[in-house]
């Protein structure tokens, strides 16, 4: 089991990501369920091959990086696959999301594209929603997958220094009328806290965090 700081007694769960800002977020999001819980990410534990994420669901990719990562820790494991879907692209860029401008994997190039893509497309057909898939497996072999979503729509340039991948290009539906000027405030200008109030992620992690924190209390 890898070694961590923090609390000898606290539970112990590996996030199969390499995205400090996601691992930060899930840890805000289980502490309400899981005090003094300690979420490991990749950067945190020896390096070992992951996993192709060539399932063509959401949650099929969030269970091969759950699996791959109990294997390789020891830990019980939870790993999520989320995406953008756009109306506009028939549901793309969905599961290619972080991948979209290809290799390496690079959210600004994504965005542009993105923005590329839906240059000529009026703002009454930019409509879209953030899909996300959380996957938990342990090494006992109890699997759990949920999902959530937030709709929303695409706006025309990068807004806000916060969040990652494409929430500077994201107002969600909840602050379509928000702001100083009434444009909206993507997911990159919302505070934490709000973000996790809305967001799929937020959403996923929520309805899953009451099972997970069964999961892992001590018996």
């Amino acid at each position: 089991m890898p070694d961590a700081p923090g609390d000898p007694g606290a539970p112990r769960l590996f996030l199969a990501s390499r995205n400090a800002g996601k691992v930060a977020e899930v840890q805000r999001l289980l502490a309400e369920h899981l005090p003094g819980v300690q979420v490991l990410g990749l950067a945190d534990v020896a390096a070992y091959d992951e996993p192709v994420e060539d399932a063509p669901t959401f949650a099929g990719n969030a269970l091969l990086k759950a699996r791959a990562g109990v294997a390789a820790t020891g830990l019980a494991s939870i790993a999520d696959d989320s995406g953008l879907c756009v109306d506009a692209l028939n549901g793309m860029p969905g599961v290619l999301s972080a991948r979209w401008s290809g290799l390496p994997k690079d959210d600004r190039r994504n965005n542009r594209l993105l923005l590329d893509q839906l240059h000529d497309v009026p703002d009454e057909r930019r409509a879209a929603h953030f899909a996300c898939a959380v996957a938990v497996a342990t090494p006992e072999g109890r699997e759990l997958v949920v999902e959530g979503r937030m709709p929303g729509r695409v706006v025309r340039e990068e807004r806000g220094e916060g969040g990652f991948g494409y929430d500077p290009l994201f107002v969600a539906d909840e602050h379509a009328a928000a702001g100083p000027d009434g444009r909206g405030l993507t997911s990159a200008e919302l505070p934490p806290g709000e973000k996790d109030r809305i967001s799929h992620r937020g959403r996923a992690l929520r309805e899953l965090a009451p099972q997970l924190a069964d999961l892992l209390r001590p018996r």
